[in-house]
């Protein structure tokens, strides 16, 4: 049973999936979602270890749609890039990653995604709350002059390893206030459960999980939390981490 606080009026529509490949097309990453019992679906929208990518082709993303309608499946998610750092101060990587998320967000757009997930970024060389803010106008200088046409931003928690920002509610929230200052770009939550582990949340105790959710609650909005990835995790609790595990016997 969930604890008092996971109750279902925080996800009356709550949908389950997986993260499915768009190597043939991405009208086949809904069919291979939808075979395998899911009525949603992550992809990404293109290689997330290059910089480089190149736009949907308009035949493809009008049968991505038509299947999705026929389908009833979605939400679709996308994850951004893993290069992308718009918290970094290097001239050349914090270019790249503005560019590089502007145009997730124009794909995110074009293929019809509700949710574009994104981590926070790595604060290296400088203290946190410069990093956050760095962050911030990083994302507000990718958004400028986008229109979001349903597509909400979703900051992913982290296991604060070495510098990254997010592993802790505060930040996530503080990213969030911030930006509503800078960009009209919708923004909300994605928690990955190996990184809330990872990162010293004991959510593998009913205990833990009811402390982790009322924390969630009081700081982010538990209503705000849009997507959840679940994934075991191989380190221990608080190990920071980032190595996850199938879910299920081993």
């Amino acid at each position: 049973m969930l604890p008092r606080s996971a109750q279902p009026c925080y996800y009356p529509n709550l949908r389950i999936g997986l993260h499915t490949s768009t190597s043939k097309s991405l009208e086949n990453a809904a069919l291979k979602a939808n075979d395998l019992g899911g009525n949603t679906f992550q992809i990404f929208s293109a290689s997330p270890r290059m910089w480089r990518a190149s736009g949907p082709d308009p035949n493809d993303v009008r049968r991505l749609r038509a299947a999705r309608e026929r389908l009833d499946i979605g939400p679709l998610v996308i994850h951004n890039n893993y290069l992308t750092n718009l918290a970094s101060l290097d001239p050349d990587i914090r270019a790249k990653s503005i560019k590089s998320f502007r145009g997730e967000l124009d794909r995110a757009a074009a293929i019809g995604a509700e949710y574009l997930v994104l981590h926070p970024g790595n604060y290296k060389g400088q203290p946190l709350e410069q990093g956050i803010a760095a962050f911030v106008l990083g994302l507000a200088e990718s958004a400028e002059g986008f229109e979001p046409k349903g597509v909400t931003v979703l900051l992913e928690n982290t296991v604060g390893s070495g510098n990254q920002i997010g592993s802790r509610f505060e930040e996530l929230r503080m990213i969030r206030d911030l930006a509503a200052r800078e960009t009209t770009l919708p923004l909300g939550y994605c928690f990955d459960t190996c990184h809330l582990f990872a990162a010293g949340f004991d959510i593998a105790t009913p205990e833990g999980l009811e402390q982790t959710l009322a924390s969630a609650e009081k700081i982010l909005g538990l209503a705000e939390v849009k997507v959840i990835h679940a994934n075991d995790s191989k380190g221990a609790l608080g190990s920071h981490l980032d190595r996850h595990e199938n879910i299920g016997p081993k």
